[in-house]
């Protein structure tokens, strides 16, 4: 599954596409046929802003733009009937849920196929992302994370030994740090994998991380003794010594 990651930073944005459908099948929810908006809408979108969307945001589009589960379980892929460029020329396509954050292509890049990405936390459009593929796939990973049921993810504020014992007990993933919209001046967002989870690290101040299983998901709690938010009821009791 995790393949796919190295040829898509290397700059093959189909391998973003088939990392994205490997993902979903293995954590128990594919992309299927039907799942991408509807070409005309895609349509509607290019002619309300008056230009061709990029060919990897129409390719994510078509993909899998209904899944909300995928687009919009914490921040919003916007609809592509819904697209607009701000005032400063940047055709803004994702926004985080409180209006804290704007993600979007400088419309002078729009020509291109994976052009680079910007963000917005208030002040000002700064460097996101490289290629706009490989941006949609950390999303994906991270609206997937925020959809999965309830057993099957977990969250926990980082310390130093915490983040230590991450980096040493987790793989790295090969994608970019990403820049932290809430903490832009400090680390970024990594993302980790272990036997059956996924782990992102925002900013070295905490840790979310997503289980194919509840198992999985415990088995990483194990590793990493400290004060988890959403331990099972059932089992709280052993986790805490209660």
């Amino acid at each position: 599954m995790l393949g796919g990651l190295d040829r898509l930073v290397a700059g093959d944005r189909h391998q973003g596409w088939e990392f994205v459908r490997a993902l979903t099948a293995a954590f128990g929810r594919p992309v299927v046929e039907g799942d991408g908006v509807d070409p005309a809408l895609v349509q509607v979108g290019e002619d309300r802003v008056g230009f061709a969307l990029p060919a990897a945001l129409r390719e994510a589009y078509l993909l899998f733009g209904r899944r909300r589960d995928l687009t919009a379980a914490q921040d919003n892929l916007i609809r592509p009937q819904s697209l607009e460029v701000d005032p400063h020329g940047v055709l803004v396509f994702r926004v985080e849920s409180q209006g804290c954050a704007s993600w979007g292509v400088p419309v002078p890049a729009i020509g291109q196929d994976d052009p680079p990405v910007v963000v917005n936390v208030g002040d000002g459009w700064v460097p996101y992302s490289d290629r706009l593929s490989v941006a949609l796939v950390e999303m994906v990973m991270s609206e997937a994370m925020f959809s999965a049921d309830d057993r099957n993810v977990d969250d926990r504020e980082l310390d130093d030994t915490a983040n230590a014992l991450v980096s040493a007990a987790f793989e790295r993933l090969p994608l970019p740090v990403f820049p932290f919209w809430a903490g832009m001046d400090g680390p970024g967002v990594r993302w980790f994998a272990g036997p059956d989870v996924l782990l992102r690290n925002d900013g070295e101040t905490w840790l979310w991380v997503h289980g194919r299983t509840p198992a999985a998901v415990q088995a990483v709690r194990e590793r990493l003794s400290g004060e988890w938010l959403m331990v099972p009821d059932d089992d709280e009791g052993e986790e805490f010594g209660d």
